[in-house]
């Protein structure tokens, strides 16, 4: 149980979603590492920026960690996760609305919960292109940049939605 408080607050669980703290906020010391793929770097599009993705990609450190392997046994790896380069739609909908449940990535299962923006401190559409791009591009990803009208479109989509994805609902998005 020490386990799954020091985690939640970790990505700040504890806080109320609309009030950014100390707790919650992206630390402005913490580096996220740049994109590290042998492909051509992603071309941001509009107002979508690879160095804001990076920046706000701190607040996923504490769970996926600097590198995007996650931590085994609690949460997900992003590098190579068919979760994170498949479909834009997919991990647009675990930013906006979290994630819980059972899922499985890269052949490993894993339950848990990410709450909506992964710290509940609501972004804008372009901070989630901006930082979905970051991370389709990173830790040996090289899945096409996210545009602020496929997140506009995925929100609107799923407004009405009051809880957080599942695998099954991630498998239903195109």
């Amino acid at each position: 149980m020490a386990v799954a408080v020091v985690v939640l607050a970790a990505c700040g669980g504890d806080k109320p979603a609309n009030t950014p703290t100390a707790d919650n906020a992206a630390p402005a010391a913490a580096a996220a590492p740049a994109p590290t793929d042998s492909a051509a770097p992603v071309a941001a599009a509009g107002n979508v920026s690879l160095e804001k993705g990076q920046e706000l990609y701190g607040r996923c450190m504490a769970c996926h960690q600097q590198n995007g392997d996650g931590m085994p046994g609690a949460f997900p790896p992003l590098a190579g996760s068919e979760w994170v380069t498949g479909p834009a739609s997919r991990p647009i909908a675990i930013l906006l609305h979290g994630l819980q449940g059972e899922i499985t990535v890269k052949g490993t299962k894993y339950n848990s919960m990410m709450m909506a923006y992964g710290t509940g401190v609501p972004m804008t559409d372009e901070e989630v292109a901006s930082v979905l791009t970051y991370v389709r591009a990173s830790f040996g990803n090289t899945a096409s940049a996210v545009t602020v009208e496929e997140v506009a479109k995925v929100r609107a989509a799923t407004a009405g939605r009051s809880s957080p994805m599942s695998q099954k609902d991630l498998e239903a998005l195109q």
